[in-house]
């Protein structure tokens, strides 16, 4: 990633954004969050190259700059909170895509955030399903929603949405995870017996 355009494109991804120009200066394009209007991606050039400002929690801020040298910290905005991400083309769009997701979830009223929150409550050895992770983070109603933030989830070594199941046990797609038999693969790993793409909720599913 190394355009306005794609960074753009990703930050209007979310639910609920807009895009906007607040200072009547095309260099200065942000994407906010409906409601709170607050917003969570900001774009401008400088010295040759789009910059990407993004909220950034604690934990990770350090671990960002310390990691890519094009990422410092917040230019021209709260340092503790902000970090600038420098599209020179040597950040992995990955690592784009989850500083730019995790400022999402920093800044928005979504309930994406609970719902990797739900699914770190789910321990080593057992499964949850989708509607099981809606009601943990306020509203079963939003089982189709858990699916969607689990398949943008910026951090699947300490979010382990391959502990989530549909409500007949079955394991997600093909596409999920990493490619075909890797969600199996994790659940193994985790003791969690697989058979014919399926796991038994009976025996591993967590209690609630």
């Amino acid at each position: 990633m190394t355009t306005r355009e794609e960074a753009l494109e990703y930050g209007l991804s979310f639910p609920d954004t807009y895009q906007e120009a607040p200072f009547h200066d095309q260099n200065w394009q942000l994407v906010r969050v409906k409601g709170c209007k607050k917003a969570f991606l900001w774009t401008y050039e400088r010295d040759g190259y789009i910059n990407l400002n993004v909220k950034v929690s604690p934990e990770w801020r350090d671990l960002w700059r310390s990691t890519y040298s094009s990422v410092i910290a917040g230019w021209h905005q709260n340092k503790e909170h902000w970090n600038t991400i420098i599209l020179d083309g040597t950040i992995s769009d990955e690592d784009i895509k989850r500083m730019i997701a995790e400022s999402y979830d920093l800044v928005s009223y979504s309930p994406t955030k609970r719902i990797y929150e739900a699914v770190k409550k789910i321990p080593r050895g057992q499964v949850a399903t989708y509607g099981q992770i809606a009601e943990l983070a306020g509203d079963r109603k939003m089982a189709r929603a858990v699916g969607n933030a689990l398949h943008k989830n910026p951090d699947p070594l300490y979010i382990p949405c391959c502990r989530v199941v549909n409500s007949k046990g079955e394991l997600a797609g093909e596409f999920a995870f990493g490619g075909a038999g890797k969600q199996a693969e994790l659940l193994m790993a985790d003791g969690i017996e697989v058979v014919n793409g399926r796991v038994d909720l009976k025996k591993y599913g967590m209690k609630f």
